[in-house]
């Protein structure tokens, strides 16, 4: 099962404000004061060329150590949740689902970064960007050789973190922009539980 490109682009939050002297100061910080959040998502995604090919909404959630749920609306259902052991993506339309132990999903999709904590900054290398947009940029390079992805790139406003970019292996950009993001409110624990539905094909460890 090949995975949509927003999969591999799934919130990645991580800091709060942010100042060029202390970048990475304020993401440890953010790591280790923020114990769940929530937001709303919309997404654009380009080609190597600057062509859009996908623009999507949706929600998602995390709580601290290891869980989250990335749920894309419209224009399609995409479903994924790490429930602290596994990683589930679940595609609708297909009704197909796939399964990783969360040790494989850090490193091989940014999703798995929404509930890190320690193993955040070590499985990454970290650097600041030039301001561009009116936003102050960190960007963060996978460490692992089999990820989805080339480049991940976190932009800032004086409020906090508003916007990321996913560059893969293909050479498409993902764009996501946050709204209406919630630090440390109280979620309910079957957020983060998957069960696959009646038929469908499961593939995964």
């Amino acid at each position: 099962m090949s995975l949509k490109p927003n999969s591999c682009a799934l919130l990645l939050f991580l800091v709060a404000s942010v100042t060029d002297a202390a970048t990475i100061e304020r993401l440890r910080a953010f790591v280790h004061d923020t114990q769940t959040a929530r937001a709303t998502f919309t997404q654009t995604v380009t080609d190597a060329n600057g062509r859009t090919k996908q623009e999507a909404s949706g929600e998602f959630a995390i709580a601290r150590p290891g869980k989250f749920r990335w749920s894309v609306e419209k224009p399609y259902k995409q479903l994924l949740v790490g429930d602290g052991e596994r990683v589930w993506i679940y595609d609708a339309d297909l009704n197909q689902v796939v399964k990783r132990r969360n040790d494989q999903a850090l490193g091989t999709t940014p999703a798995a970064l929404l509930a890190g904590k320690d193993d955040v900054e070590r499985a990454f290398d970290w650097r600041d960007l030039p301001a561009a947009g009116g936003l102050e940029w960190l960007g963060a390079t996978p460490k692992s050789k089999e990820s989805a992805f080339t480049e991940i790139r976190l932009g800032f406003d004086d409020k906090g973190l508003v916007a990321l970019e996913v560059h893969d292996n293909f050479g498409q950009r993902t764009l996501i922009r946050l709204a209406k993001l919630e630090r440390n409110p109280k979620l309910p624990a079957e957020l983060f539980r998957f069960t696959p539905p009646a038929g469908a094909d499961v593939v995964g460890d």
